[in-house]
Order: C-alpha cells, then structure tokens, then sequence
C-alpha cells in the first residue's frame, strides 16, 4: 500500500510542476567531418548524444563541404556519433557546451573502412579524475595505478580518502562517509566493510564518486558519501575478466575472483564472485596511569591478535529490457565471511612505580557473518519529453554467529601463579533484517530544467543476544550483570523534491528532504530502553557559474544527519581484560551537520575548495569513562558536544614531462571542540593538515608506475591528541596480451610506518597507545580481460538505488 502510495504522490507532484517553465537558453553545437584523404564527408549521418547517459538528442546529416549543425540545444556535455559509408564509425567528443554558446568543434577526421565491422571504436575517453559541483569522479577504466586494486585498495591510494586503522573511511574530516554501490549502502562499516571492498576488483568499477554536496535524491549523509558505480549493461555480447592476487607481509594474502557480462538486445545477465583468504596481525599498547587515594596506579596492557579470514563475495543479476522504454531487474549479492581470531593480552600493573601483578587473557574467537541482499527494480521512461520513473524493492538478511572463550592467569610480581585461572564465554550473535521500496519521478519541465521527487520506506529489525560468564563446576554460567538480550526496531521515512535549471551561465539545484525516525529499543538485562520519533528537514543547494569554457565556480549548502550504529546502541560490553572493556549507548543521539562550501575549478581538473562544517552532537571519537576505584577502563560512545571545522582543500593535477604527471591533495583545517557542560569544559581550538601525492610515470607504451606519498601532522581530535601519520606506497605494472591482461606488483607501507599514536589527558583519564595494524605488504597481481571488449550499443540501464543502513559489526 506503501508503495503504491508513493506511486501516486510522485504523479501528483509531477502534474504540479508540469506547467514550470524556465527561461529557454538557446545554445549550438557546429563543426566540419573530413575523411583520412581529406575529402568532405557530404552526406554523413551525425547522431548527437547526451555525454552522460549516451541518450539520442537528435539525428542530423553533414551538409555541402561536410559541414554539420545542432541548433537550440540545452547547455549540457554531448557525443557525436559520426557514421558513412565506406568510413569506420566514429565517437567524437565530449564536448561541454555553454549557454548562449556557439560551439565549434576540431574537424573530425573518419578512417576508411578496409574492411565491414560489426562494431564501432570508442576514440574519446574521460579524464582519470574529474571535478564536479559537490563531487569529485575517479574514472577508474582510465587509471593504471588501479588495475588489478581492490576497491578498498584503490580508496586508499585517492587523493582525499582517508582509512584509518578500524577501517573507518573518511571524506569530510574525521566523519565516516556513507559508503555506497550503485547508489546503495553496503550496509556494513569497519572489518566486514573492508572485506566486501576488497572483494571488489577494479574490473568490476567503472567509476568512483566523492560526494561532498549531493542533492536531496541522495540520503541525508553528515559525512558524505562514496559512491563506487560498477560496470554493466554497456558491452554486448559475452565478456568479462579475472583477476588473482598473492601477496605476503608478516602472513599471507591471496584472492582470486571473475566477473562477466552477457547483453542481448533483450536481456543482460550479469554477475561476480571473488574469494578472499587473508592472514593478518594487529597490535595495541597501551599505558594508563590511575591516581586515586594518594595512589598512582600503571596498567600497561600489550594486546596482540591474529585474524585469519576467508570471505566470499558474489553477485547475480539480470536486466530485462520489456520494450525501449521499460526495464526490469533482478539482483541478489552478498557475502560469506568466516573470521578465525587469536588473542593474547599481558597487563602489567604497577603501583606507585613498584611492579605489583600480571594479568594474561588468551582466547580464541569465531566469527561468522552471512549478508544476503535481494532487489527487485524497475524504471521507465513515461513520454517522449524524458519523463522517468525507477522504483526499487530490498530485502536484506544479515546473521552473525560470535563464539569466544577466554581463560585469563594471573602472576604476582616475582611470576608465580598468584590464583587460579578464569575462564570465561562470551556468545554473541546477532540478526538483522531489512525492508526498504523506493519510487523517484524525474520530469524534465523544459530544456532547461528538470523536477525530482521521490519517497522511500526503510524497517530495520535487530535482534541481539549476549552470552557472557565463568565456567563454574565444568560448565559455563551466564553473568547477569555482563549478559543481556537487546532488541532494536527502526523506521525510517523520507520524501525529497529538487529542482534543477540553467540560467545562462548560471546551474541551480535546490532541494528539501524531509526524514522521520521511529526506533524503539529494549535492553531485558538493564532495563535500558530507546523509544524515539523525530522529523528532520535536511535543505540542499548548489550553485554553479561558469565563468569561461575552462573555469568555474560552485556553492554548495547542505545539512546533514548521522544516526547511531546498532553497536553504538546496544548496550553489550566489550571484553579487552578484567579492566578494559567497550560498550555501547542505548540513549545516543543522532548528529547533525551543517556544511558549506565555495569551490573554484580550473578545467575540471584543478580545484580549490573553502569549506565549513559545524557539528553537533558529536560522537564518533573514543570516549573513556574510568572507574577510580574499580580501575575499570570503559569505552562507550557518548554525545560529547560540538566540533567546528574550517579550511581549504586543494586538487593540484601537475604534469612534469610527456612521461610523468601528479595529483597532490592538500587539506588545511582548523577545528574547536566545545564540550557540553555535563561531559567537562573542553574548549579547544587546534589545526590539522594533510598532505597526499600521487606520482604517475609512463616508463612505455604497456609499463606504468605510481608512487604515492601521505602525510598527516599531529592533530587534536575529541578528546585525543594524535602524533603525525605517514607512509609511501609504490607499485610498478605491465600490459600484456595485447592490452587484455596486466601484471603488477606493489608495495604497501614500504617503510612500514602507518599506525595511530595517541595520547589523552582529559577528566581523570591518562592514557597513551599505540595502535599497529599489518600494512606492509608486498603483491602481485594478475587481470585478463576475455570475450567481447568493443564497444557495439552505448546504452545501458542502472537502477536508481539509494539506501542507508548502519549495520556494524565491529572487529578486534
């Protein structure tokens, strides 16, 4: 009923905005097509397309001299599709016409045919990174450094991502960005989001987009959002790829996956499956002094864990294409993931400098997740004016099996066996299921301007159990006061409209997205209960002025919400050790953000942006409360206070030589922490700059190498101060099989320097870490591409798939 609900509301909204007109912008596309002898082409057919779906305009024929026109067209960027007998087809473009422009193009020049081809060559390619108002696009068909890359490899190693040591990924500050596949979540963050990435070859991207300001199509995203847009439905014909990784650190490393495509004219089937089996290690120091009682009291923990994991990834789908204007899909993927860890933590406790005791937690954990989502999606084009509906229906099972067993020892000073050994379960399994039905309507009220609407549905239902307690007479028992039984309910409702126009040189998109919330939580252990219902409004504009064909500027506005994980909610704890734990917060709140920025672009390759970001309700950041008298040390997410972000981000392309060209990022920001009164009196103002460079060298015709070099200086963030990040990664690749295949080894973290070292000294905590993961790694990787790679039909159909779950599964 929902559903069809949303239908008729998008009509209604449709018929309203019918009738808005805005004004006309006459603008034309010209220029000359001449043949390899230099002959005119008189009589050649010139088909113009839209460059950013490849949509027919209009059809035309070159005239007397080879000489062609399009006249009234929209401001827009366009292709041409060039065809004569006796001549190959041809592509030419994009080219990016103005408003109130008369774009001449270079002669095009056709190639005679020596022999009939079926199929047509493709002789103009995109930019490796383009700048758009409020994005920035990573072609990766287009970039060597990437071929052969994980897509978790490849967020790495862009200018502007940042990937801490959890996994956590960041656009806009220290935020986690919404990570999206095809316009929709992947529904996981930390180790099982990194595992789906790195199942996600290069081969399978076509493209990935940093979305800074998106319009209210887009979920109301604080931290904004990347999106990585797989490759289907454009080649026809059987084609595809496979790619094998082996790579060794202090462990292994190894993966091995394929991806294909069959397109027909009426039917395209599509899938992909990799395997992933890694071993790897992390590490955690940490020193932490407790005065209390005329006591100083050092508990210096050193936690080690090795983590062996295999997870499968796949996909399959299917397009039916019910007539040209009509298209119905059917997807299913997922992923299978099996973590094996083992764990070893030494505290040694210390008082009043004096050697006191030793605590020692082995354990071992098995982890299994299965995450399996199914999409049904359907869009038509409505009329010939390019009227569009697309509607989705999701459904996603997420289930989590946790077995952990624990024996802890305890030492006096002198290493005897003070008292005898505990030992503990901790059980904690978790499932997770999720509806989601979307319809957006795209009416273009003239040539130049468009309406949006769209409404989504989301329910999310958790249920979580936890197991925790001594093994007492031979068997375990279950602790009332660490187990618990949680479950969550969430609904999530939004409706959005956007309207876009061009105004000579002037593009507007403005729009409003409304959200409610309804979620309702039970704690049966605590008590706790989470029982809220609320109604945000989230308003979006962009502005973007072209001053000449090669610069522009852009305004963005946006506000933003970031609604708290499931772990963050779920009040279960942690176990570290007898005096370390985490935990989460059944009455966290919600933070908003509200984010403005100025951009100045040069040839869609240069980019110098001045931003603005306020938050409130802050919570993303560790937060320590400790106990004094128990010395119990827990890390609990909590609504700490407000973080004010100012600064500039610059996206300088250089080129050196014919052989050797550069992306250098830079982010230079100043920030103040505000604490509200209940959480202290914090009040700080820092800086914080990071530095990032990607070197690409063309050393021939099929071997390429890149270098990539990042820098951060030390920074303040929450209630922590971190020391300066830095590491270089390196890699050096050959094309073979006449450009089918690639072999390329890399190098990550050659001098083995990324890690997190932190220190805080806030309240009455003081404490100091150092946290290492694996990231010195070496690899070699294979890819060959095989079946039909030219490129015959440039259409090709997604769904309009947008969705934002906040499964989290967080790893130790």
């Amino acid at each position: 009923m929902r559903f069809l609900f949303g239908c008729l509301l998008s009509a209604v909204l449709s018929c309203f905005f019918y009738d808005l007109h805005a004004q006309v912008i006459v603008a034309g596309i010209h220029g000359k097509i001449v043949t390899e002898s230099n002959s005119t082409a008189e009589g050649a057919t010139v088909i113009l397309l839209k460059y950013k779906d490849s949509s027919i305009v209009s059809p035309g024929v070159a005239g007397k001299n080879g000489v062609f026109a399009f006249t009234d067209i929209a401001a827009d960027s366009y292709l041409l599709l060039i065809s004569k007998a006796g001549c190959e087809k041809l592509y030419s473009g994009p080219y990016q016409v103005k408003a109130n422009e008369e774009f001449t193009t270079p002669d095009i020049r056709l190639k005679l045919a020596i022999q009939k081809l079926n199929e047509v060559t493709v002789n103009s390619t995109r930019p490796e990174i383009e700048v758009r108002p409020g994005k920035l696009i990573i072609n990766i068909q287009n970039s060597l450094s990437a071929q052969g890359n994980s897509a978790f490899d490849i967020l790495r190693e862009t200018p502007g991502v940042r990937v801490d040591n959890n996994n956590n990924i960041n656009i806009i500050g220290h935020q986690n960005a919404l990570i999206t596949i095809d316009d929709k979540a992947t529904n996981l963050t930390g180790e099982d989001l990194a595992g789906v990435l790195r199942g996600i070859q290069s081969n399978m991207i076509d493209r990935i987009e940093l979305i800074t300001g998106g319009s209210a199509k887009y979920d109301a995203s604080s931290g904004g959002i990347i999106n990585i847009v797989l490759k289907k439905g454009k080649n026809t014909g059987f084609n595809g790829s496979v790619t094998g990784v082996a790579g060794y650190g202090k462990y292994y490393k190894g993966s091995a996956g394929f991806a294909f495509n069959n397109r027909t004219d009426k039917l395209n089937i599509f899938g992909n499956y990799s395997f992933i089996d890694n071993k790897s290690y992390h590490t955690v120091t940490t020193n932490r002094n407790i005065n209390f009682d005329d006591t100083l009291s050092n508990y210096h923990s050193a936690y080690n864990s090795v983590l062996n994991s295999k997870i499968h990834i796949f996909g399959l789908g299917t397009d039916f294409y019910l007539s040209p204007n009509q298209t119905l899909g059917f997807l299913v993927n997922g992923s299978a993931t099996d973590n094996h860890y083992v764990k070893d933590n030494v505290l040694n406790i210390y008082n009043q400098s004096v050697f006191d005791s030793t605590i020692t937690a082995h354990s071992h954990l098995a982890r299994n997740i299965t995450r399996i989502n199914y999409n049904i999606n359907y869009s038509a084009k409505l009329d010939s004016s390019g009227t569009t509906l697309n509607a989705d229906v999701n459904y996603t099972t997420f289930n989590r099996s946790s077995n952990e067993y624990i024996v802890n020892m305890f030492y006096d000073a002198a290493g005897n066996v003070d008292r005898a050994s505990e030992q503990l379960q901790n059980l904690s399994p978790s499932n997770i299921r999720q509806w989601l039905s979307r319809v957006d309507l795209s009416d273009p009220l003239s040539k130049t301007s468009k309406f949006e609407a769209g409404i989504k549905f989301n329910s999310n239902e958790s249920n979580n159990n936890l197991i925790f307690g001594p093994k007492i007479n031979g068997r375990y028992t279950s602790d009332p006061n660490f187990s618990d039984h949680f479950d969550y309910t969430e609904y999530i409702n939004a409706a959005y409209v956007n309207y876009q126009a061009s105004f000579n040189k002037l593009n507007l998109t403005a729009g409003l997205r409304a959200e409610q919330t309804i979620a309702k939580g039970n704690s049966n252990s605590s008590g706790q209960v989470v029982n809220s219902n609320y109604i945000n409004l989230f308003p979006n504009l962009i502005m973007a002025y072209t001053i000449d064909a090669k610069n522009d500027i852009s305004l963005n506005f946006d506000r933003g919400i970031k609604r708290p994980g499931y772990e963050d909610l779920n009040p279960f704890l942690v176990y570290i050790d007898k005096y370390d734990f985490g935990a989460g917060n059944p009455s966290l709140k919600p933070e908003y953000t509200t984010n403005i920025e100025f951009t100045y672009s040069h040839d869609k390759t240069f980019a110098a942006t001045l931003y603005s970001n306020i938050i409130s309700e802050a919570y993303e950041f560790r937060y320590f409360v400790q106990n004094d008298t128990s010395k119990v040390n827990i890390n609990i997410p909590k609504n700490f206070g407000r973080i004010y972000n100012y600064g500039l981000r610059l996206l300088v392309p250089v080129t050196f030589t014919n052989w050797w060209n550069a992306d250098f990022k830079g982010d230079v920001a100043y920030q103040r922490y505000v604490a509200y009164p209940q959480n202290g009196n914090l009040n700080k103002g820092t800086q914080d700059i990071i530095l990032s460079g990607n070197q690409y060298f063309k050393l021939s015709s099929s071997v390429a190498a890149e270098i990539i070099g990042f820098y951060e200086t030390p920074s303040f963030y929450g209630i922590t101060q971190f020391k300066s990040n830095y590491y270089v990664d390196a890699f050096i690749s050959k094309q073979l099989f006449n450009k089918r295949g690639s072999l390329k080894l890399s190098m990550d973290d050659i001098f083995n320097t990324r890690r997190d070292r932190y220190s805080t000294n806030y309240g009455n905590l003081d404490l100091s870490a150092v946290d290492k993961t694996e990231s010195q790694v070496v690899k070699l990787t294979f890819t060959y591409h095989f079946g039909k790679t030219s490129l015959k039909s440039v259409t090709h159909h997604t769904g309009n798939e947008d969705e934002q779950n906040r499964l989290n599964s967080k790893e130790n």
